[in-house]
């Protein structure tokens, strides 16, 4: 059975439009050049289905939905980041992320049946249950989780996004059902401002939220081997049922947002790894700001997802300074000593 690729064009009513960085054409653009690549092929497109009131219930709370409701009629509220600079106020703001969520929802009943589900519209990891935040208004990686969890008992969630997936931490904190991985830059000198290696969770889920903190201009040598020393040996004692993978591509050296030094072939290679690491994936989208860059790097991901050999076009390639690989290995280091004793690593 083909792994299921999730896909309409109401994804583009996704729109805080103006200035603001989040692009929803990017997704369109991913699409069509998957098209033109014999990439989509590969895969059964669907259209997906809307979330329901019930389906946010489970990581949001009704105050916060009822906010959102009105915020799509124009009525900010910023006790709820509603009406922000991040986060505008435009029309079908509440249907259009119904939409995102749903379409995770769809991806993940997919996994049901198949070994692969992809959505690239999701990826919305910085939406908390009462408040919107950094272009997310809800978290459909998190709702996707829960909706996993009604018939698996572990899930392993890696975020390569640059920015640390706080939201989706927030949510499974304390579960010790969800394992959240985040690589990302320094809170330190990026939003949210979070993500640093103390955070590794409260009761049943101690140990089970895990933070890989990076400098800025970090670059594909040091980000692959950060990445190889922590991710494979806690999926691989963990044991999950499935990843769910947030691949975010803002850590491209061209994207305007993050302050990363990946090359689209730094980023394929991390992508590789994670298809290793396990027969079974729901594949989220995420960042990415630069209109040339996501296209490339998500149709390519794709590809390697199917395993299909593909071309990556030249690029210049970076190398991480002394000092960004000097806290890279502090950070591993703290990482695994807070962390592995958890799975007898």
């Amino acid at each position: 059975m083909n792994p299921s690729f999730f896909y309409t064009n109401e994804f583009l009513t996704y729109d805080f439009s103006g200035m603001h960085p989040l692009k929803p054409i990017r997704l369109k653009l991913t699409y069509d050049t998957m098209k033109v690549k014999n990439i989509l092929s590969g895969f059964d497109v669907v259209e997906p289905k809307i979330a329901t009131i019930d389906d946010l219930l489970r990581v949001h709370t009704q105050d916060y939905i009822s906010a959102v409701q009105k915020a799509e009629k124009g009525i900010p509220d910023f006790r709820f980041g509603l009406g922000t600079s991040d986060n505008p106020l435009f029309p079908e703001m509440y249907k259009s992320s119904l939409i995102y969520v749903g379409a995770s929802i769809s991806a993940a009943e997919h996994l049901f049946e198949r070994d692969m589900s992809v959505n690239i519209s999701g990826g919305l990891h910085h939406a908390h249950p009462d408040q919107a935040a950094g272009f997310c208004i809800f978290n459909d990686v998190a709702v996707a989780i829960k909706t996993l969890l009604e018939k698996y008992g572990k899930i392993a969630y890696i975020d390569i996004d640059a920015h640390h997936g706080d939201g989706v931490q927030e949510v499974f904190y304390r579960s010790n059902k969800v394992l959240t991985i985040s690589l990302h830059e320094s809170g330190q000198f990026l939003f949210p401002g979070t993500g640093f290696p103390d955070e590794i969770g409260e009761d049943e889920g101690r140990g089970y939220s895990v933070n890989v903190p990076l400098y800025p201009f970090t670059a594909d040598d040091v980000y692959i081997e950060s990445f190889q020393e922590v991710v494979p040996p806690l999926i691989e004692a963990f044991a999950p049922d499935m990843i769910v993978a947030q691949i975010g591509s803002d850590t491209n050296t061209d994207d305007p947002l993050s302050d990363f030094r990946l090359s689209i072939r730094g980023y394929l290679n991390v992508i590789e790894i994670i298809k290793r690491l396990h027969k079974k994936h729901l594949i989220l989208g995420g960042g990415g700001y630069n209109l040339e860059v996501v296209p490339k790097a998500w149709s390519m991901a794709m590809a390697v997802l199917l395993g299909k050999n593909i071309d990556i076009p030249f690029e210049q390639s970076y190398t991480t300074s002394q000092a960004g690989r000097d806290y890279a290995q502090m950070m591993v280091k703290e990482v695994k000593s807070r962390i592995f004793p958890f799975f007898n690593i």
